[in-house]
């Protein structure tokens, strides 16, 4: 349902969260006899396959790696498969961060904003069923739950703690930040510290009238009442887009088996518009928003721009088809009311998870996954920081502290989207948050390396900031 693509890119760059990578300067003199052969020490790991090595900046080495996994957890005899993984490699002296993306991994080198807090390490790990980190002949609802992919996540620290043996942090942001709540839930004492950012919470899948009121009171009337209008106004001129997004389908080798027709898939694109754009877009940006007398290619190429053409087809929804069943199976879905279009939808009710997966993979949805989890967080849990944005419609189903949580912290970024981070937040809460987490991390004094501007001394070229791009298609 809630699709984007270039409007992430306009976002990011709007934030400030992309970095380029620099090239490999000289090695160190500080370096550590034990970072020399750290490349010895990653291939001599259990499991563990040294892919590549690719040139970053000074002193850090990054990695490109894989681990042997079994398919199951529970019965290691039936079968093994390679999950890939990255490692940013600052230090064995530093703390590490594990950075679950719940998607596929970036091959290149990043930091994240826990990584840049405590100047330390970073394994980013692609989630299990992300190509090409998936078993050869899998099984969907045996292989792919959240204590699955937890297990991965708790073999990889287990690997790799011989090596890093300072302090472990944990991190993801939106499904990636899910992720990593999982993964303290079934291994509690794997890392010191949890970070997620802009992870929703869907404990009773069912009821949604959160998301209902949200959009009832995001940004202002002006612009809500801009983005029903374009939204009515793309389905009255139907006819004429269906035939259009038909037309470019065939014309760049696109299909809709999976959502059934261009027509489905159209509607399911109008259908996101608007999540798509608070959830990537700024306030500032409705006056964008074409209006409902505007020219049919205006209108067009504003939904291009914020959905994405490309979303909705086989080959742009195939990557992300473990994210959908996931969803359908554990995770849970918005259901979002969207009145005003009600009598111009022609597969209201539909725009669901199971549609954007194989009709043979839909599974049964177990209603107890995230009510556990829920439980977990609210009851034992500890050591838990969470960062949502205010005008994020992914904030308004969040994880939510209990009364026995632990040492732990909960923001919201006002008026900030999907990109919101600690960095984001008021000054006092920024320093609150920062605090914890160099104290979860073992960092007596400020990192070196943390936030700085462009140009100062404290500022590292090439790898400065989450890239939230490895979240792209998180579209529940």
């Amino acid at each position: 349902m809630i699709r984007f693509r270039r409007a992430l890119l306009a976002a990011t760059l709007m934030l400030g969260l992309i970095g380029t990578v620099a090239v490999a300067a000289p090695a160190s003199a500080a370096t550590t006899a034990a970072d020399t052969d750290i490349r010895d020490r990653l291939e001599a790991a259990p499991g563990v396959t040294v892919l590549e090595e690719q040139p970053v900046v000074a002193p850090y080495r990054f990695f490109i790696l894989s681990i042997t996994q079994p398919v199951d957890h529970t019965n290691p005899r039936k079968g093994t498969f390679e999950q890939r993984f990255t490692l940013l490699h600052r230090g064995t002296d530093r703390p590490t961060v594990l950075h679950t993306t719940g998607y596929n991994v970036p091959e290149y080198a990043f930091r994240s904003e826990p990584t840049r807090l405590i100047d330390g390490n970073q394994i980013s790990v692609e989630q299990r069923f992300f190509m090409p980190s998936r078993p050869g002949e899998p099984k969907w609802e045996q292989q792919l739950t959240i204590w699955q992919a937890a297990t991965d996540h708790h073999r990889i620290v287990a690997a790799l703690k011989p090596i890093y043996s300072q302090k472990w942090i944990s991190t993801g942001a939106s499904k990636g930040g899910m992720t990593s709540i999982y993964h303290r839930r079934f291994y509690p004492s794997d890392v010191d510290g949890t970070v997620a950012y802009v992870a929703p919470q869907d404990v009773v899948n069912d009821e949604d009238s959160a998301y209902d009121k949200f959009f009832t009171k995001v940004g202002t009337a002006a612009c809500r009442a801009a983005l029903d209008g374009v939204q009515i106004e793309a389905l009255k001129r139907r006819t004429e887009f269906v035939a259009r997004y038909q037309a470019w389908a065939t014309e760049n080798q696109r299909t809709f088996t999976i959502t059934g027709s261009a027509d489905r898939a159209f509607e399911f694109m109008v259908n996101g518009t608007t999540w798509a754009f608070w959830q990537y877009s700024l306030e500032s940006d409705c006056a964008d928003v074409p209006p409902r007398t505007a020219s049919s290619d205006d209108i067009w190429n504003w939904i291009d721009l914020i959905y994405g053409l490309d979303s909705n087809t086989d080959q742009g929804i195939e990557p992300y088809i473990p994210y959908y069943f996931q969803a359908s199976y554990q995770l849970g879905y918005p259901d979002v009311s969207l009145p005003h279009l009600k009598g111009l939808q022609h597969y209201r009710g539909q725009d669901r998870a199971q549609s954007y997966i194989p009709r043979a993979l839909v599974p049964r949805f177990q209603p107890l996954a995230m009510l556990d989890i829920d439980i977990w967080v609210k009851f034992a849990a500890s050591r838990l920081i969470f960062v949502y944005g205010g005008n994020d419609p992914w904030g308004a189903e969040p994880f939510r502290l209990g009364p026995f949580t632990r040492d732990s912290q909960w923001y919201v970024a006002a008026g900030a989207n999907h990109g919101a981070n600690i960095a984001a937040l008021k000054p006092d809460e920024t320093a609150k948050a920062t605090a914890a987490v160099q104290r979860w991390a073992g960092v007596t004094t400020p990192a070196a390396s943390s936030f700085g501007a462009s140009g100062s001394s404290s500022y590292i070229a090439g790898l400065d900031d989450h890239n939230l791009a490895l979240d792209r298609k998180f579209n529940r």
